[in-house]
């Protein structure tokens, strides 16, 4: 795996310390670093991704032990989890403590906060001794970067510095779990699933529909146009695909096809990708084939639909959003 040298980490470190941006890899997607304490610094994560104000942050700690800085009344749950599955693509949802600034949050009463496991992410957050605000290294709605290429191809000369660790291990974003109100809430699905966080807080977490009583707080990829390519997408049922696409190629266009359980046609004009039938192994490739497609000279992609369960729902989730974001009108063809 692609590593930076320790120079480089420093380098890194002074600039997140100089109010600049800095970008880096995690095991869920490569991220987007600013110094968590500093609002200049946070407003330029914001203008670098045209990212709506009130849209909050993730805050990237070196370790458990730096929890009780940013968040206060921390139940035993959150304790709980984060020693279960932290270094991990876990992130907390909790009350924030009075150093937090308003950029982080959006003005909200909570933080979310995560101990990414990449060794290159925890180099830099060890070398900065701090919290970093990492949103996904991305213009905003777009799909996420899971290489350093893809960082550099979206953001340029917007961010100072980029540290390649080579592609990321899971390939989407964190799961988010909101602990502010009582009971666990799943805000967003991730590699960690309701199943095995219900094991550690006795009780599977609830939905955000489900608690009507406390709206839930906003979070990062919360929108339902999220995680987009530019090119349409839309969600065809397996049984329907070799029809549908036999219809766009009677109407002379060429699409770029997610297929997972139908192989490729005889003499089809159609750009073929047969991704993994693993959740797993189609979380991590799902971005980098997006871009790819995203690309190509196709009018649009075409995803076969992920089947359902407990295991797929964060693939479901992802595609749900990068469909509408892309701009696609809902109709029996999406999931």
């Amino acid at each position: 795996m692609t590593s930076p040298t320790s120079q480089e980490i420093a380098e890194a470190a002074a600039l997140l310390r100089a109010g600049e941006l800095v970008a880096f890899p995690t095991e869920t997607v490569y991220g987007l670093g600013a110094d968590a304490e500093n609002p200049a610094a946070l407003a330029k994560i914001f203008a670098a991704k045209g990212r709506p104000a009130d849209h909050p942050l993730i805050i990237h700690l070196p370790g458990i032990e730096h929890l009780s800085r940013w968040a206060r009344d921390i139940p035993g749950t959150a304790l709980a989890l984060a020693d279960a599955f932290w270094p991990g693509p876990l992130t907390l949802i909790l009350e924030r403590t009075a150093i937090v600034p308003d950029a982080v949050t959006g003005g909200q009463s909570t933080v979310g906060l995560r101990v990414p496991d990449h060794p290159v992410a925890l180099a830099l957050l060890s070398a900065f001794g701090g919290g970093i605000a990492a949103p996904s290294a991305n213009r905003y709605g777009r799909i996420s970067p899971t290489t350093a290429g893809h960082v550099r191809d979206e953001l340029g000369d917007r961010v100072s510095m980029v540290l390649d660790g080579g592609a990321c291990e899971i390939g989407i974003e964190s799961t988010i779990l909101d602990l502010s109100r009582g009971s666990p809430v799943l805000l967003r699905p991730g590699a960690i699933g309701a199943e095995r966080i219900a094991v550690v807080c006795g009780q599977a977490p609830a939905l955000p529909a489900s608690q009507q009583r406390q709206p839930a707080p906003r979070v990062s990829g919360s929108h339902s146009a999220h995680y987009a390519p530019t090119t349409p997408l839309r969600i065809v049922a397996s049984d329907r695909l070799h029809d549908y696409l036999d219809a766009q190629q009677h109407a002379g266009l060429c699409c770029a096809v997610l297929a997972r359980s139908r192989a490729t046609p005889a003499g089809s004009p159609h750009r073929w990708r047969m991704m993994s039938s693993d959740p797993v192994g189609y979380a991590h490739d799902l971005y980098a084939v997006m871009r790819d497609f995203d690309a190509a000279s196709v009018k649009l992609i075409v995803v076969e639909a992920p089947p359902g369960g407990e295991g797929w729902q964060a693939v479901a989730d992802r595609l749900q959003r990068a469909s509408a974001g892309s701009g696609m009108d809902a109709d029996d063809d999406r999931l």
